[in-house]
């Protein structure tokens, strides 16, 4: 309760005006830093939650705990994704937020951009989001465009590569050691 109580206090005393963040990433597979420019005006909503939970340090330490080589990189997990050792529930969590409405657009999904990650209702966006590794425009007009890596691709596709279909990482994934909001 005094986690949530903080964050909201800091919502309150300063709402995030930041054009982005920038991700420390480390583990197996990555180390170094990706940076994102959020995208405030295609997506106010979602780019919101991203800066407010990394100001309040909420995505520290969070793994990266589905990877799909040649697609994505899932991380955000706030809630079941902060134990390395235990990705049991990785992935099936969010924050102490509720969910957002989509916030849709005409932007593709191409390399680099961060999209939010949701189950099969398109309201249920949270914390999780999703990097890409290549185009995917498939999801187009089905998942919130939020940003786009502006810098560090390399520290993406070094992030450790999950297995089979859901590309679940197994052993140690790599994880956001420290993620900071930038101006």
């Amino acid at each position: 309760m005094l986690k949530i109580a903080a964050f909201l206090a800091l919502m309150v005393a300063s709402p995030a005006a930041a054009t982005g963040i920038e991700i420390e990433v480390s583990g197996e597979g990555a180390n170094g830093t990706i940076t994102i420019d959020l995208f405030e005006d295609v997506a106010p909503k979602h780019a919101g939650r991203i800066t407010d939970l990394a100001a309040s340090g909420a995505y520290d330490g969070v793994v990266f705990h589905r990877v799909i080589d040649g697609f994505m990189a899932q991380t955000g997990d706030v809630q079941y994704g902060t134990d390395p050792s235990n990705l049991s529930q990785a992935g099936r969590g969010g924050s102490d937020l509720g969910n957002l409405p989509a916030e849709f657009s005409k932007l593709p999904f191409d390399r680099g951009v961060v999209g939010m990650a949701r189950s099969q209702s398109e309201n249920s966006a949270n914390s999780q989001f999703f990097i890409m590794f290549a185009s995917g425009h498939f999801l187009n007009g089905q998942y919130t465009v939020v940003g786009s890596v502006t810098d560090g691709l390399d520290v993406l596709d070094a992030i450790k590569l999950g297995a089979g279909p859901n590309g679940s990482v197994v052993g140690t994934p790599d994880l956001m050691k420290k993620v900071v909001v930038v101006d």
